[in-house]
């Protein structure tokens, strides 16, 4: 799921829970009809295909796949390697040190 879609997601999750607190009001029955016109209407079925098409398209499959890619990569490198032996000297010089205090 990209970052704008998971930003998309939270805002109507946000939406949804304030208009629900709200739900016997006569403001929250408009509010609720005027989003259900804007995800009906037009411009938000294709703003709805252009986040469908944006996800599904090949420039993000090949961003994501370079990205993964990139991971293993740093991950199984020599990059990865020095960054895992460097923690792991970090972490037993901070245990010895916490072990010699009295």
């Amino acid at each position: 799921m990209s970052e704008i879609e998971r930003q998309v997601r939270g805002w109507w999750a946000r939406l949804l829970t304030w208009l629900r607190g709200a739900q016997n009001g006569d403001a929250a029955r408009k509010a609720r009809e005027t989003l259900q016109d804007v995800r009906t209407s037009d411009a938000g079925r294709r703003a709805e295909s252009a986040l469908r098409d944006l996800r599904d398209s090949e420039a993000v499959g090949k961003a994501r796949d370079a990205a993964r890619d990139v991971l293993r990569d740093l991950r199984e490198g020599d990059a990865g390697r020095k960054a895992k032996e460097a923690l792991r000297d970090l972490r037993d010089s901070a245990s010895s040190r916490g072990k010699s205090q009295p």
